[in-house]
């Protein structure tokens, strides 16, 4: 009997259609023979929607129209599986029951924590990291105040709320110039994909840019740029009992810093030529990344260092910063759910995409047999006992 697989995609983000070109890949990744998928699309206004058309590349070149040809859906508990119902029915009509969930989401209100929280809700496994380490792995700035707090390295900081930025802008100015300097980059504290990053040059700059990037978030995280830096990332797959590190890359950026360009439209592949190239996939890279033997060794240790320390799980992408200059490695950020699920850096290393999705599910499977025998509530109702003496 094949074991039924909900793909969740898409959502409320300004990282939408990357989520639905990753979750392309995983679709087309996974061993029909084993599994039957059942693609769960969320919407911009978040509905859910459900329909075999939404496994086609082809089809999302007009996305609305897809939409109409789709059935909005609704969930309910059953025993041990996530019911999936017809929303638009006049009675109850059952769809599909799933035993996985397997969200291949990216960005804010689907992959930091809110959609974790949401399958928790159905007591069903699903594939990654819980609520928890979702959340700090979204939060640039909460991530690097952990990691700090850990001695690991990082590149040196502040943070400003739109608030702040809005009460006192020339205060912000200030403390900037006395702690960092320029140049600098700004940061959507809460977004990925390179959406929304600014590198600030000079302080003339400054507060356009600030205000440019305030469009996308009200927090912004303020970094020291490095001007003569190498870019290496490192996916970590496993558990809190067992980690594996991948190959590493280093990726080949056209502009100054690594844009959303680079990631996903770099050698004419904009995300919807083919479900395979696309995506993260599609990016420049070297692989293996040239490094010495000592610094593939220490970023190694840091990736699977920081995949432990959030108590990660399934499997994410850790992204490091080298300064050529000072020959330092700085941790960058965590991708709890990557583009692609960063299948190109386990294919090197002789695991296939369909192999990946494999374990990946099988880590999902194995977590919430491990939560059975934990107790979440009392069967004692203390609202009967108001008054009681």
């Amino acid at each position: 009997m094949k074991t039924v697989v909900g793909v969740f995609f898409g959502g409320k983000s300004v990282e939408h259609e990357v989520s639905i070109i990753s979750a392309l890949q995983v679709m087309a990744a996974l061993n029909k023979e084993k599994y039957e998928v059942v693609p769960i699309y969320i919407s911009k206004d978040t509905k859910f929607y459900y329909s075999d058309k939404l496994m086609e590349i082809e089809n999302y070149k007009d996305l609305d129209q897809l939409i109409t040809q789709a059935t909005e859906v609704y969930f309910l508990k059953e025993h041990h599986q996530m019911g999936i119902y017809n929303a638009t029915s006049l009675f109850r009509k059952k769809i599909a029951g799933i035993d996985v969930a397997f969200p291949v989401v990216h960005g804010v209100n689907v992959e930091d924590g809110t959609l974790q929280g949401f399958l928790e809700m159905y007591q069903i496994p699903y594939v990654g990291s819980q609520v928890g380490s979702s959340a700090i792995g979204m939060d640039k700035i909460a991530f690097k105040k952990v990691l700090e707090a850990s001695s690991f390295p990082v590149i040196e900081y502040m943070e400003v709320s739109r608030n702040e930025f809005e009460k006192d802008s020339k205060e912000i100015l200030q403390k900037l110039e006395d702690k960092l300097g320029f140049p600098v980059i700004l940061k959507p504290y809460n977004l990925g994909s390179s959406v929304g990053i600014e590198v600030v040059k000079e302080e003339k700059e400054f507060l356009a840019k600030m205000e440019q990037v305030f469009l996308f978030t009200d927090k912004i995280l303020i970094e020291r740029c490095v001007t003569n830096l190498r870019e290496i990332n490192c996916s970590v797959m496993g558990n809190a009992t067992k980690q594996e590190a991948s190959i590493l890359e280093e990726p080949i950026k056209a502009d100054e810093i690594l844009s959303f360009k680079d990631k996903y439209m770099s050698n004419g592949k904009g995300g919807m030529k083919n479900s395979k190239s696309s995506g993260m996939a599609s990016l420049l890279r070297k692989i293996p990344a040239e490094l010495e033997k000592e610094q593939e060794e220490e970023i190694t240790n840091l990736a699977i260092g920081v995949f432990k320390l959030l108590d990660c799980e399934g499997v994410s992408r850790i992204d490091f910063i080298i300064d050529v200059d000072q020959n330092k490695i700085y941790v960058n950020e965590i991708n709890t759910i990557p583009g692609s699920l960063a299948f190109y850096l386990w294919e090197k290393k002789g695991i296939s995409f369909e192999n990946l999705c494999d374990q990946l599910i099988s880590l999902a499977i194995k977590r919430q047999d491990q939560r059975k025998n934990i107790i979440y509530s009392h069967d004692v109702n203390i609202l009967n006992m108001t008054g009681k003496k």
